[in-house]
């Protein structure tokens, strides 16, 4: 059973670590709790640790919902470019991956604010390039904690066997 839970937790960090990229999946609660298996296989979770990266995972999750909206609206966009930032990342990823995942978003927030908001070209990229700093700062810390939870769980790995 612990081998099982061992392997389990790897397949949850690979999947977390996918997920800090990938909009689909949701990178850090996934990350946590593979983490969590292999801590808890090996019978010495450190408890103050678990509920501190609990925390941690879902801020994250929450600010990369929040970031995008604060890096569309701080360069002057509207809802329509924020719903076309999050529709052209879904088509992007779908269409032209991996580098749509990047370009979807962008584009999408330029189209959304140029068509709904009646925007000039200059605003509207504006508002896209707010888009994309954001969604590089929501996948930045994102990428950060997943390689931070998969760097504990082989640390500990490699210190209890």
């Amino acid at each position: 059973m612990e081998y099982f839970l061992i392997i389990l937790g790897f397949c949850l960090l690979i999947l977390g670590l996918a997920g800090a990229i990938l909009p689909i999946l949701p990178g850090p609660p996934l990350s946590f709790v593979g983490l969590l298996l292999i801590e808890i296989s090996f019978g010495s979770p450190s408890r103050i640790l678990l509920y501190v990266l609990g925390a941690l995972a879902l801020l994250v999750f929450l600010l990369d919902y929040w970031v995008p909206i604060w890096g569309t609206r701080k360069f002057g966009g509207t809802r329509a470019g924020v719903i076309g930032a999050t529709l052209g990342l879904i088509a992007g990823l779908l269409v032209f991956p991996p580098f749509g995942v990047i370009l979807g978003p962008f584009a999408g927030a330029y189209i959304g604010e140029v068509i709904y908001s009646k925007k000039t070209h200059g605003e509207a990229f504006k508002a896209a390039w707010g888009s994309f700093i954001g969604f590089l700062l929501g996948t930045g810390i994102k990428l950060i904690y997943s390689f931070l939870t998969l760097y504990l769980a082989i640390t500990h790995i490699l210190k209890n066997t």
